[in-house]
Formats: C-alpha cells, sequence, structure tokens
C-alpha cells in the first residue's frame, strides 16, 4: 500500500483528487491509509496506468520534469534494433537521461557480475523509495521481456531503511535485498548482457499496449540456467549438488529447477555427468595421477563407481582411455 501511497500523492501535488482513480482500480479510499493492506497486481497495474494518463506523466511526479504519455514506450524502441541485451540496457540508460536528470542509470560489468545502479542527484522526498524501485524493477521486467527469459538476481540494493513493508521486495526483486546501501542497484549474471534480443517491432507495439505487467511478470523460461546449473557443477565437482541446495543457491524452488531444465532439454543428473565426464577426460589426458585420485577430482566417492561410469561414457575404462589417448598422441 505504500506504492498505492505514493500515486495517491502525486496526483495530490498536481491538484488532482485521487479518490475516483482508486475506485475505478477497485481500492477503497480509506484502506490507503492502512500500512497492512495490500492491492493484487492487477489493482496497481489499472491504478498507475491511469494515474500516468490523468497526469500524462509516467514517472508519476518522480522527476522534475514530466515524461508525457509514451515516454518509455519511445525509450524501448530505441533500444529493440540493439543486437544484444547489453547494447539494449546501455542504451536505455542513456536516452532515460536525456529525458530528465534528476537520477542517473549506468550499466557496468565487472568479474562476471553485471549492475545496474540507480544514483540520484537530489532529494526525492516522498519518491526515495517508490522511484529507485520503479525504475529499477521496470528496467528489470523490460530485460526479461527483451530476450524472453528470466534473468534472475544475484542481489539488489537500496539507499533507504528498510520498511515495514519489506516483504513484498521478495516478490519484486528474487534474490537477496540490502537496505541502506547506495547506490540503489540490481546484480545479475554478467553472461544474459551476451544474449540476443528475442522481440522485433511488431511483439514491441502489441507489448506496449499493455506493458505494465512486465513490473511484476517472472518468466519461467531462463535461457542461462543450464550454462548457470554447470557453473555450479564445475566450481565443485566433488559437492554433493542436491537438487534442494543448487535450487537455493539459484534462488528457485527444487521443483521449478528441475522444470526449467527439463523446458530447455536438460536434467540436473545428465548436467552433473558431462561436467565430471570431462573434468576425468581433461585430467586422464593432461596427467599422471592415479585414477583414485582422478575419481576424487572428478566427483566421485570412490574409484569403482568412476570406474563403471567412466566405462558407460566412453566404453572403456579410465587405464584404457588413457593408454589408447597416450598412443595416438
Amino acid at each position: 500500500m505504500a506504492f498505492v501511497q505514493a500515486i495517491a500523492w502525486a496526483c495530490r501535488k498536481a491538484g488532482l483528487p485521487p479518490e475516483s482513480l482508486l475506485e475505478q482500480a477497485q481500492i477503497a479510499p480509506h484502506e490507503v491509509e492502512n500500512p497492512a493492506a495490500r492491492v493484487t497486481a492487477w489493482q496497481f497495474e489499472r491504478l498507475s496506468g491511469l494515474a500516468m494518463q490523468a497526469l500524462d506523466d509516467e514517472a508519476l511526479g518522480w522527476f522534475r520534469r514530466r515524461l508525457p504519455w509514451g515516454s518509455y514506450g519511445m525509450l524501448a524502441r530505441a533500444s529493440i534494433s540493439s543486437p544484444t541485451l547489453g547494447v539494449a540496457l546501455r542504451r536505455w540508460c542513456r536516452h532515460h537521461g536525456l529525458l530528465q536528470d534528476d537520477i542517473t542509470l549506468q550499466l557496468d560489468s565487472e568479474g562476471g557480475t553485471a549492475t545496474l545502479s540507480l544514483t540520484a542527484h537530489r532529494d526525492l522526498g516522498p519518491f526515495r523509495e517508490f522511484c529507485p524501485v520503479s525504475v529499477l524493477r521496470n528496467a528489470h521486467g523490460l530485460a526479461c521481456w527483451f530476450i524472453d527469459s528470466r534473468i534472475p538476481l544475484q542481489g539488489a540494493q537500496f539507499p533507504f531503511a528498510r520498511p515495514a513493508h519489506h516483504d513484498a521486495y521478495a516478490v519484486l526483486f528474487p534474490g537477496p535485498t540490502r537496505f541502506g546501501t547506495e547506490p540503489a542497484a540490481l546484480r545479475f549474471d554478467a553472461r544474459y548482457l551476451q544474449l540476443p534480443l528475442q522481440r522485433d517491432e511488431a511483439a514491441l507495439r502489441q507489448m506496449l499496449q499493455r506493458a505494465l505487467p512486465l513490473t511484476v511478470l517472472q518468466y519461467r523460461r531462463d535461457r542461462l540456467l543450464v550454462q548457470r546449473v554447470r557453473s555450479l557443477f564445475t566450481a565443485d565437482p566433488a559437492a554433493a549438488h542436491s537438487a534442494e541446495a543448487l535450487a537455493q543457491r539459484l534462488h528457485l524452488s527444487p521443483r521449478t529447477l528441475h522444470r526449467q531444465l527439463k523446458d530447455e532439454g536438460a536434467s540436473l543428473q545428465g548436467l552433473k555427468d558431462e561436467v565430471r565426464r570431462e573434468r576425468a577426460i581433461a585430467l586422464l589426458h593432461r596427467t599422471d595421477r592415479p585414477i583414485k585420485q582422478v575419481a576424487c577430482e572428478a566427483g566421485f566417492t570412490n574409484d569403482k563407481s568412476f570406474i563403471r561410469a567412466f566405462r558407460t561414457w566412453t566404453g572403456q575404462s579410465p587405464a584404457e582411455f588413457r593408454r589408447t589417448a597416450r598412443g595416438a598422441q
């Protein structure tokens, strides 16, 4: 309800009583002051759209300069021709700065982590929470839509104190969230920046007819999930890597993890076997380590289970494979 209060405050500041908009969104005006009250995604989408059109400001009063109706659609059109998500987001950040100068959006990538940050250049007053939350959530939702994929967040941070309604952030920004940390920012796997856009102008026109659901939509597909799971297996092949532990690290439920991998034509056991096989073959090729040690480093608890698995993969025992490989060199 705190976000509804921010919209109502923007309306009153502009001289527009919000009661009519609240009623059209099926939000009882007396509930607005109830901090324990909640609204549905549809109610919030409806209220936001009505307020944006009534105020002719898609920023809902956040900035000193209005963003007339259609501004964010224009930004999306300026990015839709980008070859990759990274280019699209950098264009979005740059063009957003041409429309207003109260905040700066910046995309950085370092050490495999991408960071989309928002820096405010003035006190945003009653919008100190609603503005960065909305801008970053909108950008994240659009980025997911651009590549038709979930972009799991490694973390989110905001410069204001933890609000009473902090539990809502688990819905808006799934993943660890910190408060009281400058600047407002989202972090995610930088490999998503290399993915090509999956949308065209026709899809954009259709999306813009009802764009606000992007702020709450969570995609099922994750175009990098297979790679992310492989990376976890590769980083520590000797770990047990249960579905529960992996799902927790990926901020998914075990059921969702299995389902999404199946949608991508993969499975946990299949990916684990691939990583173990590649590791074992590399060690047999490049080192003289004993078979027992190779088994351990490839993630097996004993050499007997390793030998059985290796025969299944290659039709040879590890020792036979090593002799054949060395003889062919």
